[in-house]
């Protein structure tokens, strides 16, 4: 299912501009729009500056970031530019209702349900970095990721646009498969990198501080991923049996209510691995001196 409600025109006009419930029928559970909005009003309020904050870092240190900061910039573009487009839905949805505004604000939720897509080149770039050490030191060049990043926007333009022109349902069964496929490749990325930073300490007393800070890593990605992720892929396959209101008034809204945070979180997970004194000279003027953040 995608992540934004069809506009019905046979809606009464005063329903339409409340803001705590679109559908007439979602007057007896009006609480799941509250929480939905809240999330993107977080988003906005707190998503946007902080995905800024990483932009801003990732350019900074240029490079002497990791190989997966090209895809993190990218998710944060996407991320900072859907909490941007908050207000614009907001107003459309209280006051204007205007088709045009409409086009805009399903291009941006066909950008926001495409995100997964980066973090699967993330998930990717680390797997092959632990568990094929030898390709990856072949393929650390910049240039690959460019090209990567730049097939991956095209892929999410023409999803966007598709959904931007056509309407939501046109993509409907393309964003169950993107989600349940992204899921599964970056669950099994994952799973994998455990297994072999576990097995590299078999027997030995005490985790290399390095391996240690890594495994910590990738159990909070993988935590990060099943709890943003895994309630779409487990209810939207079956998002025909559930009644309208079962699932235009909750299932739907708490489904993409989760998704949606990671707007928020992805960047919080960011800067929480970066060293205290490079997350405050963040704050003050550039140094001179290059810092050295690892992702």
């Amino acid at each position: 299912m995608s992540n934004v409600s069809d506009v019905n025109s046979s809606i009464p006009e005063v329903a339409q501009r409340l803001l705590w419930y679109q559908f007439e029928a979602c007057a007896e559970a009006p609480h799941w729009f509250l929480l939905y909005y809240g999330v993107k009003v977080l988003n906005l309020v707190a998503g946007v500056p902080l995905n800024a904050l990483v932009m801003w870092q990732i350019l900074r240190k240029k490079s002497e970031g990791s190989t997966s900061d090209i895809f993190i910039f990218n998710l944060s573009v996407l991320d900072a530019y859907f909490g941007l487009m908050t207000p614009v839905d907001l107003a459309n949805r209280l006051y204007f209702n205007d088709d045009h505004i409409w086009y805009s604000v399903r291009f941006a939720y066909g950008l926001k349900d495409t995100t997964p897509l980066f973090l699967t080149c993330i998930c990717l770039d680390r797997y092959v970095a632990v568990v094929h050490p030898i390709l990856f030191t072949g393929t650390r060049d910049t240039g690959i990721r460019i090209g990567i990043s730049m097939g991956v926007w095209g892929l999410i333009l023409a999803y966007s646009l598709t959904k931007c022109i056509l309407g939501v349902m046109s993509v409907n069964e393309v964003f169950s498969g993107l989600i349940l496929s992204a899921f599964s490749i970056m669950v099994f990325c994952n799973l994998s990198i455990i297994w072999v930073l576990r097995k590299s300490v078999a027997g030995k007393e005490v985790m290399n501080p390095v391996k240690r800070k890594a495994f910590k890593m990738v159990m909070t990605v993988l935590a990060i991923i099943i709890v943003n992720y895994l309630p779409p892929v487990a209810l939207m396959p079956f998002a025909s049996t559930y009644s309208f209101i079962t699932f235009r008034c909750k299932i739907s809204l708490a489904v993409f209510s989760i998704m949606d945070l990671s707007c928020t979180v992805e960047p919080l997970l960011y800067i929480s691995k970066m060293d205290q004194s490079a997350f405050c000279s963040c704050l003050k003027s550039p140094s001179k001196k290059p810092i050295n953040v690892s992702v």
